[in-house]
């Protein structure tokens, strides 16, 4: 690897509690980090309490899953992600495709899934009529600039404005969201403007000042990856390219393609664990 690098060490913890029991699971978690060009996962483990055997496998969108099931009587359900991964400076260069370029290769046909709405991040026509107004330039940077000022501009970052449910329309009529509902609104407009885009989720570590060794309260984020002859990322949360702070766990279509768990169960009702994540920079 060349350029700066960022070593970074991530705990995650999640999972349910039931009201009395779960006499049953079936469950799958996106939990590991990528190993790509920008980063390189050095060490991951999954744990799981109950223990359970586990089987692990690559999605059609290439993220990492690991499933299992529990067939012992069990009132709580925790996952613990561990992982070390390094993250390398990738700097965004050229020369990479304009729009009329990219309207005129074969990406059509081979993005067209990241090309197509679906129901997360469908915006009517009148809003990507308006987005349209607003390109003056055949740049996809530019275009990306452009769009994502506009979704800043209407929705306002607020934590716990939103749940995991919420569309791309209802945040923008809402003028509120977190960086799934940004990252949904960025994904919308750009598939409207004929940008292939994805959803990428993973960590941020939160502070670019955090001393060697300090272990911080990190966050799950979710970001955009668009293409222009190469897949770029963009945060639209924080409005800028994703750096070292930023580590890749899944890609998809959209949130419903990546979460860190899911599964079905046959039991009591229950609830969420609750999410901590914890990250320490080594380096």
């Amino acid at each position: 690897m060349t350029g700066a690098t960022s070593r970074l060490a991530i705990r995650h913890v999640t999972g349910f509690i039931y009201d009395g029991f779960a006499e049953s699971s079936y469950n799958e978690t996106r939990m590991t980090p990528l190993s790509s060009p920008r980063q390189q996962v050095l060490e991951a483990t999954l744990r799981t309490n109950p223990n359970a055997t586990q089987l692990t496998y690559m999605d059609y969108f290439g993220s990492a899953v690991t499933a299992f099931d529990l067939h012992d009587r069990h009132s709580q359900l925790e996952v613990t992600a561990e992982a070390l991964v390094e993250v390398v400076a990738t700097p965004h260069e050229q020369p990479f495709l304009n729009l009329a370029d990219l309207k005129q290769s074969k990406v059509l046909d081979t993005y067209a899934e990241y090309l197509s709405s679906t129901p997360r991040t469908a915006l009517p026509e009148r809003l990507q009529r308006e987005m349209a107004s607003r390109i003056k330039s055949d740049d996809i940077d530019e275009l990306v600039s452009v769009v994502s000022t506009m979704v800043s501009e209407r929705v306002a970052y607020v934590p716990g404005s939103t749940h995991v449910t919420t569309t791309a329309l209802e945040s923008w009529n809402q003028k509120t969201g977190v960086c799934q509902d940004l990252s949904h609104l960025m994904i919308g407009f750009l598939r409207g403007l004929g940008v292939p885009a994805r959803y990428v989720s993973g960590y941020l570590h939160p502070q670019s000042d955090a001393a060697i060794g300090e272990t911080v309260v990190g966050q799950s984020h979710a970001w955009v990856e668009y293409y222009c002859g190469a897949w770029v990322g963009f945060d639209p949360t924080n409005g800028n390219d994703i750096g070292l702070s930023h580590v890749v766990v899944a890609k998809g279509r959209d949130y419903g393609d990546v979460p860190p768990l899911k599964g079905i169960y046959h039991g009591a009702p229950s609830r969420a664990l609750g999410v901590s994540v914890e990250i320490t920079r080594l380096s």
